[in-house]
């Protein structure tokens, strides 16, 4: 049984092995992909019944533009197709989105859909869904350390005042919880490029199963395991994090 009083505040989720489920059913590459999209709203459902406060959704790095022109267009009509149709939604459940990662190459008609629903949803005060799309963790660094050296050749700041807390806040997540459970579906075991400041003390979790077929009792069994490991943040005696 789930402990309510254990949520993770922060969950964050790489949606891996939409192409090889569509493989397995003699399917294109695209058509994982669209079943994919389709399981992001059950899941968000899911986590905001559950209690979650924000949950984190990898969907397109800054490596995949090396992908076929077909898929990478079918993917960035399918996230402003997809926005397009939810942001009413959104807004009516009192559900703040956001998007993390860099404008550019994204074609602008997929900037401008972002944007939107940003704007529409940013006053909302329920669960934060973020979206990561072209998104790229060492990518993420650099721009950090690049808007905090901006600051101090400004003379807005100085260099001995940086410490781990006050560099968290020139990251896309700036005002965000760090993720305190990453699940990664599909059984691989790597992070790819992601979240790698954020991720620095969270419990990582990878369920064998496809993102595709990722349902709610898949949710709640990663948040079961979650509860029943001890998380030490770097100490010697176990503690729950307090959410």
């Amino acid at each position: 049984m789930i402990d309510k009083a254990n949520i993770p505040q922060h969950v964050a989720i790489i949606m891996d092995g939409n192409g090889r489920w569509a493989k397995e059913r003699g399917l294109p590459r695209i058509a994982g992909h669209r079943a994919g999209i389709k399981r992001i709203k059950e899941i968000l459902k899911s986590a905001d019944e559950l209690g979650i406060k924000a949950l984190t959704f990898f969907a397109f790095s800054t490596e995949n533009w090396s992908r076929p022109k077909r898929e990478v267009d079918m993917l960035m009509r399918a996230l402003n197709n997809f926005l397009n149709r939810e942001i009413q939604e959104l807004d009516k459940n009192n559900i703040r989105f956001m998007a993390i990662g860099r404008d550019e190459p994204m074609p602008p008609y997929v900037q401008a859909k972002i944007k939107e629903a940003e704007n529409k949803t940013k006053n909302n005060t329920g669960i934060v869904v973020i979206l990561a799309f072209n998104y790229g963790a060492r990518q993420e660094i650099v721009d950090a350390a690049k808007k905090f050296t901006a600051q101090v050749l400004k003379g807005r700041t100085n260099l001995e005042d940086l410490d781990v807390e006050s560099f968290s806040e020139y990251f896309y997540t700036a005002g965000l919880p760090d993720p305190d459970l990453l699940i990664r579906t599909s059984g691989e075991m790597r992070l790819s490029n992601f979240l790698l400041w954020q991720l620095s003390y969270a419990e990582l979790y990878f369920p064998k199963i496809y993102w595709p077929d990722f349902k709610r009792q898949d949710l709640e069994e990663a948040i079961e395991v979650y509860q029943n490991r001890q998380r030490r943040f770097g100490n010697l005696d176990a503690r729950k994090k307090n959410n």
